[in-house]
């Protein structure tokens, strides 16, 4: 092939520092492939490869020729902290690939940009650093972000261009993609680009950062309207408030075409305007008796609208088990009927249903072998209803047309509650989830989902935002801060320091 030489990676986790430990075997059954085993997934109908992977190799392709190079792949939904041994495994298999690929006209990296790890604050630092010391300061380095990246000074000063999401839930994941793949045929037809970064002292809970309308959609279109012929990008990443990390905290990263100064003015502006938005980033939930009630009240009466109920508190895009049993408990003990429930995260659980077989009634025991005390434990008579092998296409939302493994599926009736049960953590992020089991969304009364806000973008067919409840129960990704066990994040910062003030450096 003819073209420009491009080489191609990624990394992508998103840490929970109050979360189990992300091992090599987690990656490994998510997305975890290096040279042309990377390029067949990326190349086959239904990929494994993040959809920001995916979205750059497409848009170059349509641009005109080039050469990939695939490099190194490794990408798990939200966990704990990497274990440094998988770490070096990952940035050494990149350095050593990347050194052997040369020489190369670009870099482009699909990173999340809020990994932590037992023994590295900055893996994604890490990383930019490496390749910037491979291929020399003159080479484009691109990287894409999430949009809940924690950004650091070291990635912005070892990439050349950062680009991150603007929507949540994901749903621009691939256009981000192409993004960065336009601007890197722009860069290696001569453009510069100059970034300036801003890091403010501000976490805003995560039920208060959807882009479809409050302050987050109010800042990102701001920036946006700052976009002209001078600048590439504007990226503001409201940043992961459970990596209790050093590099906490919403960011700013402006980049402009050779203009330092602008960049450093738009970048400044930006910030200021956040700043004064912080008292709108306030989470509003709802109590677990409540919505057990409301649940209850939807169970009696077809005539009213069903509820879908959102346990932000157990999202495993945020590093939950997805295995709490309070909402089940509530919902099961008190007579809810007509609920549905996904997705559960049991693999001894799924297990033993495959064994009894469709048909069986046994007593389910949730979390027989969980450890974590916010897990919590419940027991209770369960029919296995369905069987699934776990691999599924994604319909809908962030996910579709991508391959989800979710390992081995079980459809339980608990009481008047079908809950589907994994062998693999995921968040509930698509219908398929349940439809694959033959489930009908429509037709259920209420449905639970794990999950934070990325379920919207799927489920939004059967509940708009006005039938959607926040629960407020027990879980390692409580949206109320002040719940959370802080050590590292800098201090001050708001909203665990309400009364602080700040303004950007000069």
């Amino acid at each position: 092939m003819a073209g420009p030489r491009i080489a191609l990676g990624a990394f992508m986790l998103e840490s929970n520092a109050h979360s189990p430990v992300a091992t090599r075997e987690e990656f490994a059954a998510n997305y975890a492939l290096a040279g042309a085993d990377m390029q067949a997934d990326w190349q086959s109908a239904h990929p494994r490869c993040p959809v920001t992977l995916s979205g750059f190799v497409d848009a170059m392709n349509a641009a005109g020729d080039w050469t990939p190079l695939p490099l190194l792949g490794a990408s798990v939904g939200a966990s704990g902290p990497v274990e440094h041994g998988y770490f070096l495994e990952v940035a050494d298999g990149l350095e050593s690939r990347l050194r052997a690929a040369l020489p190369v006209d670009g870099v482009y990296l699909s990173l999340h940009g809020a990994a932590i790890g037992t023994q590295e604050v900055d893996p994604d630092g890490v990383i930019l650093e490496r390749v910037r010391r491979v291929v020399g300061p003159d080479v484009p380095v691109f990287a894409t972000l999430d949009l809940h990246a924690n950004v650091s000074e070291n990635m912005v000063c070892e990439s050349s261009l950062l680009v991150a999401y603007r929507t949540n839930p994901h749903v621009d994941m691939a256009e981000r993609g192409a993004e960065c793949a336009r601007l890197m045929r722009e860069c290696l037809a001569g453009a510069r680009p100059t970034a300036a970064f801003v890091k403010l002292p501000l976490i805003p809970p995560s039920v208060t950062q959807n882009t479809k309308s409050g302050p987050y959609a109010d800042i990102l279109a701001f920036g946006q309207s700052r976009i002209d012929a001078r600048v590439m990008n504007v990226s503001i990443s409201s940043g992961f408030s459970l990596g209790d990390t050093p590099k906490n905290g919403m960011s700013v990263v402006v980049t402009t075409r050779n203009d330092a100064a602008l960049a450093r003015r738009l970048a400044r502006e930006i910030a200021v305007k956040a700043w004064d938005d912080r008292h709108r980033y306030v989470p509003t939930l709802t109590s677990l008796a409540d919505a057990t009630a409301m649940a209850l009240a939807c169970g009696r009466d077809a005539s009213r609208p069903a509820l879908l109920f959102a346990d932000v508190a157990d999202n495993p895009g945020g590093g939950g088990r997805g295995n709490t049993v309070w909402i089940l408990k509530s919902f099961v003990e008190t007579g809810v009927q007509g609920a549905l429930l996904g997705i559960f995260f049991d693999p001894p659980l799924a297990a033993e249903a495959h064994a009894r077989g469709t048909g069986a009634t046994f007593l389910a025991r949730f979390n027989r072998d969980e450890t974590n005390p916010l897990s919590g434990r419940f027991e209770s008579e369960a029919t296995v209803e369905a069987l699934h092998e776990g691999t599924i296409i994604g319909r809908r939302g962030i996910s579709a047309g991508h391959t989800i493994v979710l390992g081995p599926m079980a459809l339980l009736r608990v009481g008047g509650v079908r809950v589907v049960v994994v062998s693999v953590r995921q968040q509930c992020k698509d219908t398929a989830m349940f439809e694959e089991l033959g489930l009908d969304i429509g037709a259920a009364r209420s449905v639970i989902v794990k999950s934070r806000g990325h379920f919207r973008a799927a489920f939004d067919l059967h509940f708009p935002d006005e039938r959607i409840v926040e629960v407020d129960a027990p879980g390692l990704t409580t949206p109320v801060l002040s719940r959370v066990p802080f050590r590292d994040v800098p201090r001050p910062i708001y909203p665990l320091d309400p009364d602080m003030q700040w303004s950007p450096p000069a």
